[in-house]
């Protein structure tokens, strides 16, 4: 089955892992961590951005 890749440049930041988890060290009381849930703060989670040479680009023309 052939994978069909977006056209849009893959964020930089996080080189499109837009959403990680983190464990704290901490344990709840049934055995399992705490984790906290962090989103990429410069593509807001899409994983995609926009490149800046593309916008100057189409902002020129």
């Amino acid at each position: 089955m052939p994978v069909r890749l977006s056209n849009r440049p893959v964020c930089h930041y996080c080189d499109g892992f837009p959403v990680v988890a983190i464990t704290t060290g901490v344990r709840h009381r049934n055995g399992s961590r705490v984790t906290l849930t962090v989103i990429c703060p410069v593509c807001q989670g899409t994983g995609h951005s926009h490149s800046p040479a593309a916008a100057l680009a189409l902002v020129g023309k």
